[in-house]
């Protein structure tokens, strides 16, 4: 399973070019604190950033899985903001991404 034996954590240029850190860090608080251990994960995550009410919410759901999750935030949201991000795992190394990026 996906997303269990960490080695390293990253976010490419893409991603730090375009949202904030703390968004960033929003992605991994989502993994380990509301999916590892409560659903069986993919190597490829999709997060979909949403304006709730001017605030953040991000919807996470995997390809062949009906099940998404939608977190709210209290992190104002930024229209300029890229829509989708993905977090890669590749054998231990866990990258967030933009789609061009994949």
């Amino acid at each position: 399973m996906a997303f269990t034996n960490t080695t390293g954590r990253y976010a490419t240029f893409g991603t730090i070019s375009t949202i904030p850190g703390e968004i960033i860090d929003s992605f991994w608080y989502i993994i380990d604190q509301h999916l590892k251990g409560v659903l069986p994960l993919d190597d490829l995550l999709n997060f979909e950033l949403l304006n709730h009410n001017g605030f953040l919410s991000i919807r996470f759901s995997q390809e062949n899985n009906p099940v998404e999750i939608t977190i709210d935030f209290k992190y104002p949201f930024n229209n300029t903001w890229p829509r989708l991000f993905y977090a890669v795992d590749n054998k231990g190394r866990e990258t967030i991404m933009v789609p061009k990026e994949l």
